[in-house]
């Protein structure tokens, strides 16, 4: 559907063919968006413009899993001078893209690691938050977006901890289940103002780390000598790279260094995998799981800030 006032035009584009007219905003996902529309993950129903005459003025898009028939994220968003183009386009499109009552998807954007010490990157950004905030999103969190090179040093296992694939789903939902007690995750702690632990990490597994076509057998359990749980970590793989899926301490071991040990054991079943970069992320106010990123080598090349309607 189109809507026209005095000199602003707002619908999806028609197809690949408006790609070029959709990219004109620079951003970093604009390379990859081609390769998501033939492999399912965008539609072009959910990519917006904005448009006055023929220069896009803003635009809008969503990405989803393969074969979701609603989308699932928001994560393109760039707005030129006006607020409120910006404000307009996300207002229609959410009028036909989300179900009536239903939750606007969350809000994803990438930015540079020092954006509030730029003029212009911070002023961008403002814009668009102001955009989405007269539409009824908030800020969430924003989290460190985290980047480890093959030929980083990892460390040498130190025989405290022993490794190995986990039993069956069971065994790695309780283990799941037992690291969302006192998780600092702001995601995780959502879950938990509407799930008990159980079911969150029951619908974290289903929706998150069974969807992951990588090899499960590249996962791991980290115990003690004697059999003792302590933690876990899930190597994966993801459309665009590979990455540390999910990390945690069971609570009891906290305290203890064994998150060193058991980030070091995933990357190096990635890395044993001959890849060309690996990659994570965790929350700001993380800063345990910071902490441990940076000890083992993975550097911040880029923040997310995460806006949601909740």
């Amino acid at each position: 559907m189109t809507l026209h006032d005095t000199d602003l035009t707002l619908r999806p584009i028609t197809g690949p063919d408006e790609l070029d007219l959709f990219t004109r905003f620079p951003y970093v996902l604009n390379d990859e968006i081609a390769n998501d529309l033939a492999e399912g993950r965008r539609k072009p129903h959910w990519l917006w413009v904005a448009l006055r005459g023929d220069r896009l003025v803003a635009r809008a898009g969503w990405w989803s899993r393969p074969g979701d028939e609603l989308p699932l994220v928001m994560d393109v968003f760039d707005i030129g001078e006006s607020v409120d183009d910006g404000v307009r386009l996300v207002e229609k499109a959410l009028a036909e893209l989300v179900p009536p009552g239903g939750t606007p998807p969350e809000y994803t954007r990438y930015v540079p690691g020092d954006w509030r010490e730029h003029d212009n990157t911070r002023e961008a950004v403002s814009h668009r938050m102001a955009a989405l905030e007269l539409v009824g999103a908030k800020l969430f969190v924003e989290r460190l977006r985290l980047h480890w090179s093959p030929g980083t040093p990892i460390p040498a296992a130190t025989g405290r901890l022993v490794f190995r694939q986990p039993r069956d789903a069971a065994e790695l939902i309780d283990l799941m289940t037992l690291v969302l007690d006192g998780t600092l995750d702001a995601h995780s702690r959502d879950d938990l103002t509407r799930l008990t632990a159980r079911q969150a990490a029951e619908e974290q597994y289903r929706d998150e780390l069974e969807r992951y076509t990588s090899p499960h057998d590249w996962w791991r359990v980290a115990t003690l000598p004697d059999g003792t749980p302590v933690g876990f970590v899930i190597p994966a793989r993801n459309s665009y790279n590979p990455i540390i899926a999910y990390i945690g301490v069971v609570p009891d071991q906290r305290g203890h260094g064994y998150v060193d040990e058991v980030l070091a054991e995933g990357t190096r079943v990635l890395a044993a995998q001959d890849v060309p970069r690996i990659r994570a992320a965790t929350d700001v106010g993380n800063v345990p799981m910071a902490a441990a990123f940076a000890r083992a080598g993975y550097v911040v090349f880029e923040r997310q800030l995460d806006m949601t309607w909740r």
